[in-house]
C-alpha cells in the first residue's frame, strides 16, 4: 500500500464537496459571482487564451513526435488542462469528443482512492482506454499527468490519441468483430504507467507483446506524455505570473462561465420546448466468414431521441426506448455518450474554442440502464461504439437545427453528422512483418447540407471537426496496398434544394503481401442513417465493395495498357479492364484474406440533403454533372431538370421551358399519389397490430417494449393498441446463426 500523499490528501472529499455545491446552488463549485471576470474582463480572457494556447501548442508538439499517420496526418488527438477534481478548464482543437471522457477518467481515479493506492505524486503518468472508466472505445488511449505546485495538486494535464491497432480479435483499432470485451484487445484500466516523468519499461514490454504494430502505440505514448509535460509547464509558468490562489480561483470561474455561456447560447439560438427524432442502424453479416456466434448476424436498432430545451437554456436529451445492448462491438457507455454530445456542441454552439466542462454541466443525458447507451454489463464490447453514436447524434444535430430554424437562424442549420465506414486490415505487411491498422482516410467523407448551401464534399466527419484523409503516400508506407486512385463518388450526397456533400471511393491493389484481411465497420448496411431535413433526401446507404481476386493488373501494367482507377459511373470499369474473379459484397466487408494482385474498392458516405430537390437551381444541377458530382440521369429523375445537347461533345445545357413543365408535372403527381393521413394510419395500424414486419423489425420493437415500459406505453397509445399489447416470443422468426 502507498501512503496518502500529503500533497493530495482529501482529494475525494474535495470532489464530493464540489459536486454537492453544484447540486445545492446550480453553479459549478457553488460559484455565484464571476469575481475575476468582473474585476478585470481583459485579464480574464487573456489568461484563458494562454491556457488554451498551451493546449493547442502541446497538441502540435505531440503530432510532430508521433509517427502514426492517424495522429500526424489526420489529427486524431486532443490535449486539455483540468482542475484537481478533474473538470476540464481548457482544451485544444482536435477530437473534441474527449472534453469530458478524460474528466471521467480522472474522477474515477479520485473516487477509487488512487491518492491512497497507487498514490498520486509528482512525475506520475496514468493511462486508460477502458470505456467503462472514461473513454469512448479501446483505441482511444488517454494519458494524464498531475500538476503540482510546491506541495499542492493544482490540476491535471491530459492527452488522447486514437490508436491504429489495439490487438483485438481482428486487426486494427475499432475491432468490428468483437462480441464481448475479451476480444477487443489491450486494455489499460486507469493504470500508473510511469514514475518520475518516465514511462515504465514493463508497460512498454506489455504493449510490444500484445499489439501487431506496437510502434505507433508506444510512440503515441511518448507524444502524449510530451504534450502533458508541455501543458504542465505552461500552467506552472502562469501560476508564477498570477499566483497560485488566483490561478485556482480563476480556473474554476472559467468552468462556471462556460456553463452560463452554454445556457445563454441555447436561449439565443433555439426555441424552448420538446423536440423528437428517430433514426436507425442496421447490420447485415449473415453468412460472412469470421462472424461470431453470440449475437444475431442481421439486426436493426431503432434510436429514438427526445430533446427538451428548458426556459433557462438547459438541453436534456432522453434515449428512452433505445434497444438493449447486444453481443456486438457497437455498444456505448455514458462516457462515450458524453463524447458524442461534446463533439456536437463544439461544432454547433461552442465553435469559438472556449468550450470546457461548463458546457457539459449545462446539458443532461438520460441514458436508460441496460440499453446500448448504458449497458448493465461491463463485459459487453464497445470497440465500434461510433457506429451507433454517429446516427444518434446526427439526429441530435438535426433537432438542434430545427431549433435554429424556428428561431430564424437559417445560416446555422446543418443537416450534420455522417456515419462513414472505417477500414481495418491486417496480415503480412510489404516488409514481411505482421501488421494491423485502422485506415483513417474515412475522416473526410461528405457532410450534410446546410440550409443556405451544399454540404462539403469529402471534407467532413462528425467525430473530427478538422477532417483530413491524409496523404496517399503516407498510408502506403504502412499498408501493403498501392492506390489505384481516389475519386469523388457521384450521387453519394442526399438530394435536396441543397445537396449533401459527396463522399469518395478508394481503389487499391494488394502489394507484396501473401495475406491481407480486410474488415469494414461502422456502416449501416441497408438503413438510411444520414437523413435529410425539410424535404431533403437521405444519403444513399447500401454500400457495395467490388473485389477482383487473381486479377491481371500486373500483366496489363507490364504491357502498358490502361488501368481502371475506380468502378466508373455508367459501367463497371473493373469488369471492363481486369480479368479475374469479380465479386460484389454488400455492406460490411468480412471475407477470406486477399493477396498480392487482388483489387479492392471501398466507398464512404455522403451527407443528407436540405429542402425539396425540385427547388434546386438547375444551374447547380448542370454544374454537378459537369464536375462529376452527379449523373445526368440523377438530375433528370430526382431534380426534374431537362437537358439539350450531350456531355460527350461538351454541348450539354439546360432546357429551361421543359424543366419548368416537368417540375410542374412532378408536383401534380405527388398530389395525385398522396394519401390522407388517417387512411395511411389505419393501414399501417393493422400491420403494426399483426406484427407484419420483417424479423429484424419485429425483434427491434419487441426488445424496446420489453426493456422500457415508458416506450411500450407510448407505442401502444400512438398506434391505438389495447393496454398490455406486446409481441409474443413465438411470433418472432428465428434470425440467429442457426
Amino acid at each position: 500500500m502507498t501512503e496518502i500523499n500529503s500533497m493530495t490528501a482529501g482529494l475525494r472529499k474535495r470532489l464530493e464537496e464540489s459536486e454537492a455545491l453544484l447540486a445545492e446552488t446550480g453553479c459549478y463549485d457553488g460559484i455565484a459571482t464571476l469575481e475575476c471576470r468582473d474585476m478585470d474582463p481583459l485579464k480574464f480572457e487573456t489568461i484563458h487564451m494562454k491556457l488554451r494556447a498551451g493546449c493547442v501548442s502541446a497538441r502540435e508538439i505531440a503530432r510532430r513526435i508521433s509517427a502514426s499517420p492517424g495522429v500526424r496526418e489526420v489529427g486524431e488527438m486532443v490535449a486539455a488542462i483540468y482542475t484537481p477534481e478533474g473538470d476540464a478548464v481548457a482544451i485544444s482543437n482536435g477530437i473534441m469528443v474527449h472534453v469530458h471522457t478524460m474528466s471521467r477518467f480522472i474522477k474515477w481515479m479520485i473516487k477509487n482512492d488512487y491518492e491512497h493506492d497507487p498514490g498520486i505524486n509528482p512525475g506520475d503518468i496514468f493511462a486508460n482506454n477502458d470505456a467503462f472508466i472514461g473513454t469512448v472505445q479501446v483505441p482511444d488511449v488517454m494519458d494524464v499527468v498531475p500538476i503540482f505546485h510546491e506541495d499542492e495538486l493544482v490540476g491535471w494535464a491530459g492527452a488522447v490519441c486514437h490508436e491504429l491497432e489495439a490487438g483485438g480479435i481482428t486487426p486494427g483499432g475499432d475491432v468490428a468483430l468483437a462480441q464481448e470485451r475479451f476480444g477487443e484487445g489491450l486494455f489499460i484500466c486507469a493504470e500508473k504507467i510511469g514514475l518520475n516523468d518516465k514511462i515504465r519499461r514493463d508497460y512498454v514490454i506489455r504493449c510490444e507483446r500484445n499489439l501487431r504494430m506496437p510502434i505507433y502505440w508506444i510512440l503515441d505514448e511518448q507524444a502524449k506524455v510530451a504534450a502533458c509535460f508541455s501543458m504542465r509547464d505552461r500552467v506552472l509558468e502562469l501560476i508564477e505570473e498570477v499566483g497560485v490562489d488566483f490561478y485556482k480561483k480563476i480556473s474554476k470561474e472559467f468552468i462556471e462561465e462556460g456553463r452560463r455561456t452554454q445556457l445563454a447560447r441555447v436561449r439565443q439560438l433555439t426555441v424552448p420546448g420538446t423536440y423528437r427524432s428517430n433514426t436507425f442502424y442496421g447490420h447485415v453479416t449473415k453468412g460472412k466468414p469470421g462472424f461470431q456466434p453470440l449475437g444475431d448476424p442481421d439486426w436493426l436498432y431503432s434510436i429514438p431521441l427526445k430533446m427538451d430545451i428548458t426556459l433557462d437554456g438547459k438541453i436534456v436529451v432522453d434515449f428512452e426506448g433505445a434497444q438493449p445492448w447486444g453481443y456486438h462491438s457497437m455498444n456505448c457507455t455514458p462516457a462515450g455518450m458524453d463524447g458524442g454530445m461534446f463533439v456536437t456542441l463544439t461544432q454547433h454552439m461552442n465553435f469559438e474554442g472556449l468550450v470546457n466542462d461548463g458546457a457539459w454541466l449545462a446539458t443532461q443525458l438520460k441514458l436508460p440502464k441496460g440499453t446500448w447507451t448504458n449497458p448493465d454489463s461491463e463485459f459487453c464490447a464497445t470497440a465500434t461504439s461510433w457506429a451507433l453514436l454517429l446516427p444518434a447524434y446526427g439526429a441530435f444535430q438535426r433537432m438542434l437545427s430545427r431549433g435554429f430554424l424556428a428561431r430564424g437562424f437559417l445560416e446555422e442549420v446543418f443537416v450534420g453528422q455522417v456515419n462513414s465506414p472505417m477500414i481495418e486490415m491486417g496480415g503480412i505487411s510489404q516488409y514481411g512483418k505482421p501488421f494491423g491498422i485502422a485506415h483513417f482516410e474515412c475522416a473526410a467523407a461528405g457532410s450534410g447540407a446546410l440550409a443556405i448551401k451544399d454540404g462539403l464534399d469529402t471534407a467532413y466527419v462528425g467525430w473530427n471537426p478538422e477532417s483530413d484523409m491524409g496523404n496517399i503516400e503516407i498510408w502506403e508506407l504502412d499498408m501493403p496496398m498501392v492506390y489505384l486512385g481516389r475519386s469523388i463518388l457521384p450521387n453519394s450526397g442526399g438530394a435536396g434544394k441543397y445537396r449533401g456533400g459527396n463522399a469518395f471511393m478508394s481503389t487499391w491493389v494488394i502489394n507484396k503481401s501473401p495475406e491481407v484481411r480486410i474488415v469494414t465497420s461502422e456502416h449501416s448496411s441497408r438503413v438510411f442513417d444520414n437523413a435529410g431535413m425539410c424535404g431533403g433526401y437521405p444519403a444513399p446507404t447500401c454500400q457495395k465493395h467490388r473485389v477482383v481476386r487473381n486479377s491481371n493488373i500486373y500483366q496489363r501494367a507490364e504491357q502498358r495498357e490502361p488501368l481502371a482507377h475506380s468502378t466508373g459511373l455508367d459501367q463497371n470499369d473493373l469488369e471492363q479492364f481486369y480479368q479475374g474473379n469479380q465479386q460484389i459484397i454488400e455492406g460490411p466487408h468480412i471475407t477470406a484474406p486477399m493477396k498480392e494482385g487482388d483489387i479492392f474498392t471501398h466507398s464512404y458516405n455522403g451527407g443528407g440533403g436540405y429542402g425539396d430537390p425540385l427547388e434546386r437551381d438547375p444551374v447547380l444541377v448542370l454544374d454537378d454533372i459537369i464536375q462529376g458530382h452527379s449523373s445526368q440521369i440523377h438530375g433528370e429523375r430526382v431534380h426534374g431538370v431537362r437537358f439539350k445537347g450531350s456531355m460527350d461533345d461538351e454541348t450539354l445545357e439546360i432546357d429551361f421551358p421543359q424543366t419548368q413543365k416537368t417540375r410542374k408535372g412532378l408536383r401534380l403527381e405527388r398530389l395525385q399519389e398522396a394519401v390522407p393521413v388517417m387512411e395511411w394510419f389505419e393501414s399501417e395500424k393493422n400491420k403494426v397490430k399483426q406484427g407484419d414486419f420483417v424479423p429484424e423489425v419485429l425483434k427491434m420493437y419487441r426488445a424496446a417494449m420489453d426493456l422500457s415500459e415508458e416506450f411500450a406505453q407510448e407505442f401502444r397509445a400512438f398506434w391505438q393498441l389495447e393496454n398490455g399489447f406486446t409481441y409474443p416470443e413465438k411470433e418472432q422468426e428465428d434470425i440467429s446463426n442457426e
